[in-house]
């Protein structure tokens, strides 16, 4: 699977503890920033990705920030993204088979690596079940 990936600054250490850790169970990870922990702003990073993600079919994306909440508000102004605010593996799961979510985002200030490792893993084995869900996913846009 095809991962594109960013963060600003509150979330740049978890950013590049997560990609090899999706490199090691064999996924291609785009790293799209930053480069580094100086402060940027969050919209800049989600909106780069949301429109990889759109340009990049069966793709999925990866957001971080201090809380997680600027990056889902910033990449659901996109049509045809469905990001989800995950702090716990369940929700991460059901964001992929009920809502198809396509981005992830994460709060590195709200989650460590290991719980983060877990919410990515059930969102990477999540698939949208269809049926009664796609016509409520249509909705969305």
């Amino acid at each position: 699977m095809k991962f594109f990936i960013a963060s600003d600054h509150a979330g740049f250490e978890l950013k590049e503890s997560l990609i090899p850790f999706l490199e090691k169970m064999g996924h291609e990870v785009i790293n799209l920033g930053p480069a580094n922990n100086n402060r940027v702003d969050y919209p800049d990073f989600a909106n780069l990705l949301c429109q990889e993600v759109l340009a990049t079919p069966q793709s999925l994306g990866i957001l971080i920030c201090g809380s997680g909440i600027g990056m889902s508000i910033a990449a659901n102004r996109h049509r045809g993204i469905r990001a989800a605010l995950c702090n716990e593996p369940y929700g991460a799961t059901m964001a992929r088979a009920h809502n198809d979510a396509n981005v992830l985002c994460l709060g590195a200030r709200v989650v460590g690596l290991g719980m983060a490792e877990c919410i990515l893993q059930s969102f990477i084995k999540g698939e949208f079940e269809g049926g009664r869900h796609t016509q409520r996913v249509e909705k969305l846009q």
